[in-house]
This record gives structure tokens, C-alpha cells and sequence, in this order.
């Protein structure tokens, strides 16, 4: 159980993340992924990574800059532009339905306007999921200048999509629905230099 704990990045590395050793069995139609990330950071930077063999951002929640997140499905992205929040810990959930396209995303519990991505795209496993780093090859291919430095916490999955009530339950780790993969049961490894701490 990770709750009151976070993961710190405590500085820019080549290789430094946290595998999250979830055994996916189906392919997705729909999920949702959630987390806590808490940076300084103003240049680009990787907070989740899904790769499979056949596709290094099959799923990818990026920050290009302080007051954007990039969310990639199946290579392709969606930008979605939020308020900075220097000094502040943000919580960011996006979710993805397959027979629309439609994805939905939350800022600090509050719902964006919905936007469409590859409709009718099925997410692969087996799958690589990392915290921290940008996987341009299957559990690899890191760049430091994208690695993260701060911060993650409270990090979820599911396989369905989510309701803005289920966003703020799982944003203070009560979630609604047992998740994937979740922070009251999460299963990681830490490769390189990554801290858990109250």
C-alpha cells in the first residue's frame, strides 16, 4: 500500500524510473489512467509510458511545457492546455473509448472539453508501463533531457472509462472501481536512482 507515499525523482537521468509490474492480459478498448505528479520542471518530460513492441507511445501522458499535457494513444496525440500551477501538486486523469475516440480529461478533478482520438484503435500488450522516463523502444531508448524530476504519486488504471466522481475519489485514493493497477496496491520496481517517501 503506497498511500502517504510518493516516488522522488530527485534529479535528471538517462535510466533512472519506476516499472510498474502490472500483468495485462487484454488488449484495451477503453482505459483511464490517473495520477499526482508535483515538479519545478519547465522543460518537456515523461510522467507515464505505456510501449508495446510494436508501438513506443501506444499509451503516453507527457508535459511539453508547464501549462500543457500531451496524451498519445496508439502514436497520436491530443494537447490539452491547463492553468500553471507553480508550487502546486497537479492530478490529471484522461480516459479513451475506442468505439468514439472520444477522451476525456481532468485537471485538479475539474473536466476538460472532450476531444476524439484514433477511434476504433485497439492499446496492445504486452506492455512495458514506466513512470518517469519516455520509451522510444520497447522498456528503453530513455532521453534525460525528457526524464522527470519531482514528484509522482497516486497513480492508477483501469479498463474502463471514469465518471468526474470516480476522478475525485481516486485523486484521494478511494477509488470507486478496483482499478488495473492502483496506489493502494502497487506493484513496482525502481531502476536507478528513485525514492519512496512519506
Amino acid at each position: 500500500d503506497m498511500v502517504d507515499s510518493v516516488f522522488v525523482f530527485p534529479q535528471e537521468s538517462p535510466s533512472a524510473h519506476v516499472q510498474v509490474k502490472a500483468k495485462l492480459e487484454q488488449p484495451l478498448n477503453n482505459f483511464t489512467v490517473c495520477l499526482r505528479s508535483f515538479t519545478d520542471l519547465s522543460r518537456p518530460h515523461s510522467l507515464f509510458s505505456y510501449a508495446t513492441k510494436a508501438q513506443d507511445n501506444e499509451i503516453l501522458l507527457f508535459k511539453p511545457g508547464p501549462d500543457q499535457y500531451k496524451f498519445y494513444v496508439g502514436g497520436k496525440f491530443l494537447i490539452f492546455t491547463v492553468p500553471k500551477s507553480l508550487g502546486e501538486s497537479e492530478h490529471v486523469c484522461a480516459s479513451w473509448e475506442s468505439s468514439t475516440g472520444i477522451v476525456r480529461f481532468w485537471f485538479n478533478g475539474k473536466p476538460w472539453p472532450r476531444k476524439g482520438l484514433q477511434k476504433g484503435y485497439t492499446v496492445g500488450v504486452p506492455a512495458s508501463i514506466l513512470l518517469g522516463q519516455d520509451q522510444d523502444s520497447f522498456g528503453g531508448g530513455f532521453d534525460a533531457s525528457q526524464s522527470f524530476m519531482g514528484e509522482i504519486s497516486s497513480v492508477y488504471m483501469w479498463d474502463t472509462g471514469i465518471s468526474t466522481s470516480g476522478v475525485s475519489a481516486a485523486m484521494y485514493d478511494h477509488p470507486n472501481k478496483t482499478p488495473l493497477f492502483g496506489w493502494r496496491n502497487f506493484p513496482y520496481k525502481i531502476v536507478g536512482e528513485v525514492y519512496v517517501k512519506p
